[in-house]
């Protein structure tokens, strides 16, 4: 196990940015203190927090003196900083996949659907309006994921390794199919990686439901 007792996590137990960087601190083998911060409660406004991260987002991950607020940097430099288990592989080819995987579920996808843009949408036009534009964003995001991955994935998503790829997948499809209970049958090889991710300890740590903020009847 490395030595991540320095490490601290500021997350919300129902944002997909901080599930996928708990996944990749799982994988990675690191250990982190867990602050959890309710968006609910609007706790990210507050102005202490804002010093965290300019943004009012989570995640924010302080290692020592290092404070990144951001999910694709924090897995970047975590794959930096602690080498030991690989996320990114050699290979040029299969590495731009991976960071093109990511890149398109958090630019691509994950913003559409984040807790400032719903809330606008559902004070502007309703909340089934909010909820057809959540539903059409997830399913433009994993027709477009599971073209990108026909004849790419292997046993996992771009190959028959666990990879960075593969953290920002499970996070978002778990929006998909737990949060919008989404029938996700017409993206085979997506419906396959989840279940592949049910059987990996790692992933299962990560899950919202599992973690101290979560609610009781989640």
């Amino acid at each position: 196990m490395a030595d991540g007792g320095k490490l601290t996590l500021y997350s919300y137990w129902r944002s997909s940015c901080a599930h996928r960087t708990r996944i990749v601190l799982n994988l990675k083998g690191l250990k982190y203190e867990y602050k959890a911060v309710n968006l609910l409660k609007g706790e990210q406004l507050d102005p202490e927090y804002e010093k965290i991260n300019p943004m009012k987002y989570v995640p924010a991950l302080l290692d020592g003196d290092t404070l990144i607020a951001d999910s694709f940097a924090i897995a970047l430099y975590l794959e930096d900083k602690y080498p030991e288990k690989p996320l990114l592989p050699q290979d040029l080819k299969e590495k731009a996949l991976n960071l093109q995987i990511g890149s398109i579920v958090c630019s691509s996808i994950q913003p559409l659907h984040n807790l400032v843009v719903l809330n606008y949408i559902e004070q502007k036009l309703g909340s089934e309006e909010k909820n057809t534009w959540f539903i059409n964003q997830l399913n433009r995001g994993l027709a477009a994921l599971e073209k990108l991955l026909n004849g790419c994935a292997g046993k996992y998503a771009t190959g028959d390794e666990i990879r960075l790829a593969d953290a920002f997948l499970a996070s978002q499809i778990y929006v998909a199919v737990k949060r919008m209970q989404m029938d996700i049958s017409s993206y085979p090889t997506l419906t396959r990686l989840y279940h592949a991710y049910e059987e990996i300890p790692e992933f299962q740590a990560a899950l919202p439901e599992n973690q101290p903020d979560a609610p009781s009847s989640s």
